[in-house]
């Protein structure tokens, strides 16, 4: 009888396998709050997002969404149409051009503790043969008006991936699904219904990794749980 040391072979393949698909991503770090914790802020304002997708609905439908997840996390949060219509009275009305006024500046126009400045990744629906996935990507910085200190940051993913089901139909079945799905998708704003939910993941607390309580809520000073 040959002996066979299946270790020896079924090791090295488990590995390689792991960097081709998933990389054996190591545990994140857990995250700094010591600056969030000290900073305090009660009052947030939500910049418009900067958009690095190519889908031009995506800035409404991410800043839309940006508020709520804070709000209830314990924020007095700034309504989106009043700070929309301020940056508007002053000549400002691109994105770019507003994450790039001074933090002293956004304190004397909104008297908010901190700005939440977000970056979208991703947006929107796309077609891949046999397949058309909606996805949302957000990044996110809080930064203290006060003092111009980081206080966080932050990125979250939604997809429509997550809950797609496997189709009955064959081949023709599947490229015909997704051509439709992604028709759809463009014309319905799709993406709108991701951005929520990537909102929720990477703006509500608690949440691995995600934003602090603020001083509205019972929980305030509780710092999320990281995950092992």
């Amino acid at each position: 009888m040959i002996n066979i040391n299946v270790s020896r072979f079924f090791l090295p393949a488990a590995l390689g396998l792991c960097v081709v698909f998933v990389g054996c991503a190591a545990p994140r770090a857990p995250t700094d709050y010591a600056a969030f914790l000290q900073a305090k802020p009660a009052s947030l304002l939500v910049l418009p997002p900067l958009n690095e997708s190519t889908d031009v609905k995506a800035t409404s439908g991410v800043w839309a969404q940006a508020t709520r997840p804070l709000a209830e996390a314990g924020y007095y949060v700034m309504p989106i149409t009043l700070v929309d219509e301020t940056f508007k009275q002053n000549g400002l009305t691109g994105a770019s051009d507003i994450h790039d006024v001074s933090v002293q500046k956004l304190r004397d126009f909104f008297g908010a503790d901190a700005a939440v400045y977000l970056k979208i990744k991703q947006y929107g629906t796309s077609y891949a043969v046999i397949s058309s996935d909606t996805v949302v990507s957000v990044e996110a910085r809080i930064i203290d008006l006060r003092t111009g200190q980081q206080l966080w940051q932050g990125t979250a993913r939604a997809s429509s991936a997550e809950q797609q089901q496997q189709s009955q139909g064959g081949l023709i079945g599947l490229l015909v699904m997704a051509a439709v799905k992604q028709i759809i998708g463009t014309a319905t704003d799709a993406g709108f219904s991701y951005a929520g939910i990537a909102n929720h993941r990477l703006l509500s607390a608690p949440m691995p990794h995600g934003v602090v309580y603020g001083p509205r809520s019972p929980s305030f000073g509780q710092v999320p749980v990281s995950p092992r």
